[in-house]
Parts: structure tokens; sequence; C-alpha cells
């Protein structure tokens, strides 16, 4: 499979680098970043994917995080993809931010006529783990997933369904149960289709009551308490908090006065996170 190299800079030792290529899992153009630190010049590094939030793209991590910086002292490969296909041709794509354009949820959708594209789930767990490990210096078996709101949503999901691809796990202030929030509801139903037994591949607190045992030594989550989605519904984090009790999945849920759902409040905590994941990876 063939790479078109949008920009690359040397950032902190490394190299971040924006890449294009064709996709099969969703027939579409679909974008990416990677960045390689200075220890991939010599050997094959550990990769940790981060999964955005709505309306981001493959960009918004790799400018707003800050997180190349202690990647490079630590070793990590870093990538991020889009959150969507984009410019599909289906009527209305981009007109609401909760759904469709930048609002793919990681999923595979079973609807038309979403289900000829929108199959990120497959495209983060098959193909663009494909692509960086036959486009970059990667260690194969020490891979890690993380992320932001849906992004978050779809890390955990992604781990808890496949612990014999992924190493380790941490999320930002991710959406916990989907299938009882607002915005999962409304994805879920259009994408998935009504029928609420089809939901439960896609929510983290279903895969854990349903696997009724630890997938990881320990799963990271910070969460700020001023951020505006809490008070909404829209996250749960108490409902992965009691899932993963009764599961038996150790959790470390933390909690953060004044922070927002911001890429402040992640950056704040991004150094913890990469640390977490070194060490599961090492």
């Amino acid at each position: 499979m063939s790479l078109e190299t949008i920009s690359e800079h040397r950032s902190f030792g490394g190299l971040q680098g924006f890449y294009r290529h064709e996709s099969a899992v969703t027939d579409t153009s679909m974008r990416f970043a990677v960045y390689q630190p200075p220890q991939a010049q010599q050997q094959g590094v550990p990769v940790l994917f981060y999964l955005a939030g709505l309306t981001c793209t493959e960009e918004t991590f790799a400018i707003k995080a800050g997180a190349q910086r202690v990647a490079a002292q630590l070793g990590l490969m870093l990538v991020t993809c889009d959150t969507s296909p984009r410019q599909t041709g289906i009527a209305g794509e981009a007109d609401d931010w909760e759904f469709g354009s930048g609002a793919g949820f990681y999923l595979n959708a079973t609807q038309a006529p979403w289900s000829r594209y929108f199959r990120m789930y497959d495209y983060v767990l098959t193909e663009l783990r494909e692509t960086v490990l036959a486009h970059f210096p990667a260690a194969p078996r020490r891979l890690g997933v993380f992320g932001h709101s849906m992004g978050g949503h779809g890390a955990l999901v992604l781990a808890l369904r496949n612990p014999d691809v992924y190493r380790s796990v941490s999320a930002f202030a991710p959406i916990c149960a989907p299938s009882r929030c607002p915005w999962g509801m409304k994805a879920f139903s259009r994408y998935l289709g009504e029928e609420r037994a089809a939901w439960a591949d896609y929510d983290t607190v279903e895969l854990l009551k349903a696997r009724r045992a630890r997938a990881y030594a320990e799963i990271l989550v910070d969460q700020g308490l001023a951020d505006k989605f809490l008070p909404q519904g829209q996250l749960l984090p108490e409902l992965l908090e009691s899932a993963c009790a009764q599961a038996g999945q150790p959790l470390r849920l933390r909690r953060h006065e004044s922070y927002g759902h911001d890429y402040y409040f992640i950056a704040t905590f991004m150094e913890d996170h990469l640390r977490f994941h070194a060490d599961a990876l090492s």
C-alpha cells in the first residue's frame, strides 16, 4: 500500500509526519499522523495509537496535546488518525457535529448509506495498524491505545475486544456507556440500527459486563470535574467504575477538580499517560 507524505517536521530529535493513503476499508482517502521518536532511527519502537474525539482530525493531537517531548524521551511512536471518512458523497454527512463527518465513533456501521464508508473499527484495528507496521519502524507486539471522549470510547472498546493486539489502554474523559447517553444513542441508532443488542459490541460498560474477567493489569482514566459534558450525562464514568469493579478489572479513575473537556486538560496529564503506556509496553 502506497503512502503520500503530506508534510514532515523535526520535533524533539524525532519526526512528526502527516500522511494520506487510499483505504480499502472505508473506500475513501484517509489521513493519519505519526510521530517517530529519535530511537526509531536505530530500532523498532513501541507504538501508541491515539483516537481523537468529535470534530477532531489527525492533526488535533499532534498540535495540541504536547506529547512529542515525553514520547521522545520514552521512545514511543505516536499514531493518530482522522475521526471519520470524509467527502463520501452521503447527503448531509457534514451537517451535524455529533454525527457523520468527524464523528465516526470507531465502529463498523451496518445501516445504509453509512455502512459503505463508516468502518472506523476495522480501519483502526486492521488497516491503520498494518499500514504503520509496514511503513514505519514499529515493534508489532508492543502496541497500546488511548483516546479522548469519543476516542476514549473507541480506545476502550478496541482494547477490551482485542487484548491480544493491544497491551495497554487509557482514556481522557471517555464516553463510557454510549448506549445510555445522548451522543451514543443518536449515533448508534443511525449507524447500527434501532436493535440495541447490536450496540453492546461498541459499549465499554456492556463489554465489561459480558467479559466478567480482567483483560488488563490496569486501565487508566482521567476525568475533569468541570467537564461540561458530565452533568449532561454524556460520559458516565460512574458506570465504568461500577462495571470494572464487577468484572474484576483494575481501574485507576482519577477525578480532577476544575479541569474541563479540552486539550488544556489533556496536555496537563499527557505525561502520566505516556509513562503508563511506556511501562506496560517495555
